[in-house]
């Protein structure tokens, strides 16, 4: 079996690399003219990082990353709303990381290239469109720079990998539009400073209306943390406006930023002087798609965010990614026939991430933030009096388990604020 793999992104390489370990030769094809490092800050969840160390990359990921320890919830003056433990500190078997997106892509970029050889990923080839018959399917790639004829492959499937933006989804949903925005824009940045608490926790402050999100990605030197930092703030109505182009690499002034970053609070933390100090910060439009009555249609199917880009809300964006290329890697080695297989895995992955999109616009677990907020605007004497231990419990836990990342058997103890 041969897989075309489009998108060279944390999908399509974890995808490379299930199928690499189940026997099934995978090609990667990638638009741009290098795999490199872009992006900020993201956590990726116990139950994908289990994936990830079933590939060995444990040791890798440590090199890189931040096992989370803590997550904190505050109102925007400050006020804890709920706390508890993540990852191995909550009871998993392995980690949660926290990392900068482009080194996880690394860590995953090095391995596929490592395990499947150097021309596994192909560069500067655009997908042009891709024909299907009994036997396979056939896909045409044109140059990215020039706009001249590239390559064309041969293989018994193609799996999209392409993002938000993916031209095989448009293909197939040529009507469905552009991503649809909720007009929350998000400024996000990252630079070296002194760890907060224990280095080891993150702090996310404020609703789905104005929020600000801040944790450690990496160590640097003398004793000093990648930090990284996201500021959220709705700018328009959504339905009204339409959304700036997705992008990880919009670059925006820190005077855009500062007046919003000032109206937070987090305990014993600057975040404007974090934000001031920051070099490079860049500007996202807060976008999703609903989701589609049927990822796979033939030998192609859609994986990622080309298949469910959702809210950044709960971690869930990567993790969701990895955990696709997991089942498509088991249902590939199961099957009789490709066909059977990508039917399998659209039947196992899509009515889970579909359930998480929803969820998100909700604003998912943190949508506890913005009950006590809604019932508290200016805050609280006692947290117990606005929202009590088992409302705030059922909000967050209740997401645990529909996102696939509670412990099993086991309710995480957690630290009730008064």
């Amino acid at each position: 079996m041969r897989v075309i793999i489009v998108g060279a992104g944390i999908g399509g390489l974890a995808t490379a690399l299930m199928l690499h370990r189940r026997g099934i030769r995978a090609e990667i094809f990638e638009q741009a003219a290098e795999v490199r490092e872009v992006g900020v800050g993201i956590n990726t969840l116990p139950h994908a990082i289990r994936e990830l160390a079933e590939l060995d990359l444990l040791p890798a990921l440590d090199r890189v990353a931040i096992r989370t320890k803590e997550l904190a919830y505050f109102n925007r003056q400050g006020q804890e709303v709920w706390r508890e433990p993540r990852g191995i500190d909550a009871g998993h078997p392995v980690p949660q990381f926290s990392i900068h997106r482009g080194r996880l892509q690394a860590v995953l970029y090095e391995a596929v290239r490592e395990r499947l050889g150097p021309d596994a990923v192909t560069t500067g080839l655009s997908l042009a469109g891709f024909l299907q018959d009994e036997g396979g399917v056939t896909a045409h790639f044109t140059d990215s720079l020039k706009g001249d004829a590239g390559r064309t492959v041969r293989g018994d499937v193609l799996i999209a990998c392409d993002g938000i933006h993916s031209v095989v989804r448009k293909k197939f949903f040529p009507d469905e539009g552009p991503p649809r925005w909720d007009g929350v824009l998000m400024w996000r940045g990252a630079t070296e400073w002194a760890p907060w608490g224990d280095g080891r926790t993150m702090a996310i402050g404020g609703g789905m209306g104005a929020k600000c999100v801040l944790y450690p990605i990496a160590e640097a030197a003398d004793g000093r943390q990648l930090m990284n930092w996201v500021v959220f703030v709705k700018m328009a109505d959504g339905q009204l406006s339409p959304p700036p182009k997705e992008s990880w690499s919009r670059p925006a002034h820190r005077s855009q930023v500062l007046p919003y970053a000032r109206r937070f609070a987090l305990p014993d933390f600057d975040l404007a002087a974090l934000v001031e100090a920051t070099p490079q910060i860049f500007e996202y439009p807060m976008c999703d798609r609903d989701p589609l009555p049927r990822w796979t249609h033939g030998r192609v199917t859609l994986l990622g965010d080309a298949a469910h880009p959702m809210y950044p809300v709960g971690s869930n964006g990567a993790s969701q990614a990895i955990l696709d290329a997991r089942a498509l890697g088991d249902a590939l080695a199961r099957a009789e026939h490709p066909m059977q297989a990508l039917h399998a895995y659209e039947a196992e992955r899509r009515p889970k991430t579909a359930e998480i999109v929803l969820l998100n616009r909700k604003g998912g677990p943190e949508r506890v933030i913005d009950e006590v907020e809604k019932r508290a605007p200016a805050g609280f004497s006692r947290i117990e009096d606005v929202l009590s231990h088992a409302e705030r419990q059922a909000i967050v836990s209740g997401y645990a388990g529909k996102a696939g990342f509670a412990v099993a058997g086991k309710v995480s103890p957690l630290r009730v604020a008064v």
